[in-house]
């Protein structure tokens, strides 16, 4: 996949970032999963319950067995989470792991926030996951975040 596709399916991203309900607690992230150039899911924060990450959403919407797992890239507007604040929901990462996604592609690290060292992209990483940045797309994935504290 060239840098230009991945530039195309983060502004995806970015849009569907745009449609998350605002809260103070939590950032506004939009997901979008391609397999075989093609899209296959969307999510974004808070798209089904006021809890729910962007990554999960997309990952959701796909029947866990679903073939096209194993060769998609997801891209996510934020670093995927690598710790939840309540036990009953699994962190981002660890989806992302289960599914057995080979890519995944940001725009920004998640800042200290919410969680003092988010390593999702270290994790993922690690359990040899392909994690591309995409710095230049930074300011417009933290756009609809302003209003939290982005240190």
């Amino acid at each position: 996949m060239s840098d230009l596709d991945h530039h195309y399916w983060m502004s995806r991203a970015i849009e569907l970032a745009r449609r998350c309900p605002v809260v103070e607690g939590a950032f506004s992230v939009g997901a979008v999963i391609v397999a075989d150039g093609a899209e296959i899911s969307t999510g974004y924060s808070r798209e089904n319950d006021p809890k729910e990450h962007a990554e999960e959403a997309a990952l959701g919407k796909l029947d866990a067995a679903d073939p096209r797992l194993s060769r998609a890239t997801l891209y996510s507007t934020l670093e995927p989470c690598s710790e939840r604040g309540t036990k009953e929901r699994l962190p981002c990462t660890d989806r992302i792991l289960r599914a057995g996604i080979p890519v995944v592609v940001i725009a920004w690290r998640e800042p200290s926030t919410f969680v003092a060292n988010c390593v999702g992209v270290e994790k993922l990483r690690q359990a040899g996951v392909t994690v591309i940045e995409i710095p230049d797309l930074a300011q417009a994935a933290m756009s609809m975040n302003r209003h939290l504290d982005l240190s």
